[in-house]
C-alpha cells in the first residue's frame, strides 16, 4: 500500500476539513452512474436510473452518495488502520452485494473529480497527488476481502 506523508496528510486534513461531504458524495455517485453506465445494475433498487436526469435527480442516490463519504471520512480518520477499518465493509461489498472491486477506483476517480470542480483553481497537483495516493489506500482496503 501507499504511504501518506506527513504534508499529504495535512493536505488530505485541509481538503477533508473544507469539504461538503454530501454534495461530493451526491455529485461523485451521480457522476459514476451516468459515465460508467454499467455501475447502475448494483443500484436496482433505488428506482429510476434510466437516464442522467432521473440520476440527478434520485434522492435515494444523493443519500447513498453522503454513505459513502462516510466511508471516506472513516478512512481517513483511519489512516493507518484503513484496512482494519474496512474489513466488514469489505465483506459486504463481496460476499452479499459482489460488486466489482474495480468499481470502487471508478467511484474514487469521480470523487477527484468532483473534488477538482467544487475547489477549481484552488485544485493543486499536491491535491491531486494526496488525494490519488489516500484513494489507492482505500480501494486497495476495500477490495482485500475478495481475495
Amino acid at each position: 500500500m501507499a504511504v501518506l506523508s506527513d504534508k499529504e496528510r495535512n493536505v488530505l486534513k485541509d481538503v477533508f476539513g473544507k469539504m461538503d461531504y454530501d454534495d461530493v458524495g451526491r455529485k461523485a455517485l451521480q457522476r459514476c452512474l451516468i459515465v460508467y453506465p454499467w455501475t447502475q445494475r448494483y443500484f436496482s433498487a433505488f428506482g429510476d436510473i434510466s437516464s442522467p436526469e432521473a440520476i440527478k435527480n434520485n434522492v435515494k442516490i444523493a443519500k447513498h452518495g453522503a454513505t459513502v463519504m462516510g466511508g471516506v471520512d472513516r478512512a481517513f480518520k483511519n489512516l493507518d488502520n484503513i484496512k482494519e477499518e474496512f474489513t466488514k465493509l469489505s465483506t459486504l461489498h463481496s460476499e452479499t452485494l459482489q460488486v466489482d472491486p474495480n468499481n470502487f477506483r471508478l467511484l474514487c476517480d469521480c470523487m477527484t473529480i468532483t473534488i477538482a470542480g467544487n475547489m477549481g483553481t484552488n485544485f493543486k497537483p499536491e491535491i491531486q497527488i494526496a488525494l490519488q495516493k489516500f484513494f489507492s489506500v482505500m480501494t486497495t482496503a476495500l477490495g482485500t476481502q475478495y481475495y
